[in-house]
């Protein structure tokens, strides 16, 4: 079943489709989640809150048959986020701390090569990772919803509110920022 057909089954009063639904996506969006706000104690809150605002416009009528429910909750979940540092007046989406960056995210296992090859790609994605924590929040974001999350960039649009040129925009200064970050720093981004 897609996962459309469990969100509807659970509005049907399945709440085991709902159990189904939860497991089949709770580690893509607690991962977009801790990605975005770098707190892990911090990440099961909004995570937590995140669903229960699903619920809660679920049952209200809010959910229309889309084929694409990740990118509903993920977009609750966007908002969920901006609401809190927007109720901390924060400028900021997302604050880095200096001692976290995109560990949480599972691309250790880039392939199956000799010790040698393996030890220097796991410096390039830790150079990749520092360089794109580098990057300012809205960059960031896209950066990870595109190439961890592998979203289309209507989709990316979608989620974050705003447009595809937009999307697409930052997605570009994102990129020049790293190329010009990865030559400043002198960081060789090629993997063997």
């Amino acid at each position: 079943m897609s996962d459309e057909q469990l969100a509807l089954l659970y509005l049907d009063g399945n709440n085991r489709a709902f159990d189904e639904l939860l497991s089949r996506i709770k580690d893509k969006l607690f991962a977009y989640i801790l990605f975005m706000v770098k707190d892990e104690e911090l990440a099961n809150d909004f995570f937590q809150e995140t669903f229960v605002k699903a619920i809660t416009k679920m049952h209200n009528g809010q959910y229309k048959v889309s084929g694409k429910f990740m990118f509903w909750i993920s977009r609750i979940a966007h908002n969920v986020i901006i609401d809190h540092y927007r109720d901390l007046k924060s400028c900021h989406i997302v604050e880095t701390p200096r001692d976290k960056d995109l560990q949480n995210l599972k691309v250790a296992s880039v392939l199956e090569m000799d010790h040698e090859r393996n030890m220097s790609n796991q410096q390039v994605l830790s150079d990749v990772r520092r360089l794109v924590n580098a990057l300012p929040d809205n960059q960031r974001e896209v950066v990870y919803m595109r190439y961890f999350e592998d979203m289309p960039f209507k989709d990316i649009a979608k989620v974050t509110g705003v447009s595809i040129n937009t999307a697409l925009g930052r997605m570009r200064y994102a990129i020049n920022n790293l190329r010009r970050l990865s030559r400043q720093h002198h960081v060789n981004l090629t993997l063997e």
